[in-house]
């Protein structure tokens, strides 16, 4: 573990720490494990939402409804396939271009064309109408107004394009703008004058991107950050009792789950992946690593009400149950308790990553229950971007994630980009199911919540029956927060860190 005086090398070394001390409270450095992966918002939208130097056409508010944003108001034809955006007026990009129909029809055409959720939805056209932007489907598509509040589909100005359409600078509209940009770790911003919004607090900031979990937690500590994410279970217990800093911690829709290849032949019957689900002892898990309640038995937590199902049977720890299970597919203990058939041993490689400090302590416990039932696990802590690119190439066995299920805020688009018949980055793999894919499809054309909720409990019920991904435990984003701070909050969607809302306190 790095100490003090390494963290305060650290800061000094980026240019951070203690910089608003120096300036009058002038500056306020934020610490994340999320690395900066370029200036395009299909791969690091996120971090410029965040930020606050990216708009969308369309926000949420903290329960995930659509609210008005860089478009005042909208409306939707009788047949549900054409939606009309009205432009907020006098709106002025980064660089002091107008915001413009034609500027927002271009960026949304880019967004469509590259890796993120828009492209999943079946647009025919985005044209503008004077001050409207108009987007025709050619179906109805009832998330399209979560789509838009997506950070993918940020909202930047033409010059923010080259010839080719790539993205060479980050022009926003966000009261925000970028002073510095140095990917992957580091970013600062200072606050933009001419913002259509209220006017922030703070006059500048910086962000910087820490992979290790202690080292955030030092710099939280020691005064070189202001505001810490993603805190370790055992730093969480120990900042909480410093006088420097308040832990803050909130529910979101994330769940730590277990990314299954249903396509490996060791897992390819339900009946594996079950018996892998019935060794995890989730309430030991939540208990001695997580610390707070969070034993996932079922995909979705309780605050997703519209997605979590009551009445489904539950997940539950059954170790003697899983050994009669993969008994009975014929798996057969040698000498050292793991399993073989047919001269196979019944081993696995785990991949997980440390950008969320508790995964690879999840996964070290895991290691330790599966084996109770005869199942060699090998651990491989990696990038975060090992899971995409080993689904990619059909190499992995296991992977150990924290999903967001509302980085779209309706969690169907989640949904859609995860179970597809052909599986997703960071959801299925080599599985698909016929009654899942209908209610999909069906749930995506629905508006009405009520009558869409049939359609959600099948869904969730087919997911925990089959168990492409075995839920492991819901989610809590935890901060430390200077007390020099006021005015702080998580946002539950994690779209926002809420730096335009904060002030230094008096």
């Amino acid at each position: 573990m790095l100490h003090t005086l390494s963290v305060l090398a650290l800061g000094l070394m980026l240019g951070i720490g203690h910089a608003h001390a120096a300036a009058g409270d002038d500056i306020l450095d934020i610490v994340a494990p999320f690395e900066i992966s370029g200036t395009d918002p299909s791969t690091a939208g996120d971090l410029f939402l965040k930020m606050g130097v990216a708009e969308t056409l369309v926000g949420a508010d903290e329960a995930g409804k659509p609210v008005a944003a860089l478009a005042s108001s909208w409306e939707l034809s009788d047949d549900g396939t054409v939606w009309r955006f009205k432009l907020r007026p006098n709106v002025t990009f980064h660089d002091g271009s107008p915001l413009t129909a034609q500027a927002v029809v271009a960026a949304l055409t880019a967004a469509k064309g590259k890796p993120g959720i828009l492209n999943k939805a079946p647009i025919e056209g985005i044209s503008p109408d004077g001050n409207d932007v108009v987007i025709r489907l050619s179906e109805p598509f009832a998330p399209l107004l979560a789509f838009l509040a997506q950070n993918t589909t940020a909202i930047l100005a033409p010059a923010a394009y080259d010839d080719k359409g790539r993205v060479t600078q980050v022009i926003g509209t966000g009261p925000y703008r970028i002073s510095l940009l140095q990917a992957p770790q580091k970013m600062t911003v200072e606050r933009f004058d001419g913002y259509w919004g209220e006017k922030p607090s703070i006059r500048a900031a910086s962000y910087l991107a820490v992979g290790r979990g202690e080292t955030r937690a030092l710099m939280a500590e020691s005064g070189d950050a202001d505001f810490v994410f993603n805190l370790d279970p055992a730093s969480r217990t120990r900042l909480s009792r410093s006088p420097k800093v308040n832990v803050l911690s909130v529910s979101i829709p994330r769940s730590v789950l277990l990314k299954i290849n249903a396509g490996d032949p060791l897992l390819k019957d339900t009946r594996a992946r079950q018996a892998l689900s019935l060794a995890v002892d989730r309430e030991g898990i939540a208990a001695a690593i997580l610390r707070y309640p969070a034993a996932a038995n079922q995909l979705f937590p309780p605050s997703v009400a519209s997605w979590h199902n009551a009445n489904v049977q539950p997940l539950a720890y059954d170790s003697a149950k899983a050994k009669a299970l993969l008994a009975e597919l014929g798996w057969k203990p040698e000498a050292d308790g793991i399993l073989a058939k047919d001269g196979q041993r019944f081993t696995l490689t785990l991949t997980t990553y440390p950008d969320r400090p508790e995964l690879p302590l999840v996964a070290a416990v895991l290691q330790e229950q599966l084996k109770e039932v005869g199942v060699a696990i090998t651990i491989n802590s990696t990038n975060s971007s090992e899971i995409p690119a080993t689904h990619q190439d059909g190499t992995l066995q296991m992977g150990l994630v924290a999903r967001n299920f509302a980085l779209v805020p309706d969690p169907i688009g989640t949904m859609l980009q995860d179970y597809p018949p052909q599986g997703g980055d960071w959801g299925s793999m080599n599985w698909s199911n016929a009654e899942f894919d209908q209610a999909i499809k069906h749930l995506s054309k629905v508006s009405d919540a009520a009558q869409g909720q049939p359609l959600r409990e099948k869904a969730v019920s087919i997911l925990q029956a089959e168990l492409p991904v075995i839920p492991i435990a819901w989610y809590q984003q935890t901060a430390a927060v200077s007390k020099k701070l006021e005015n702080v909050r998580l946002d539950p969607f994690e779209r926002d860190f809420g730096l335009a809302s904060m002030r230094w306190a008096q």
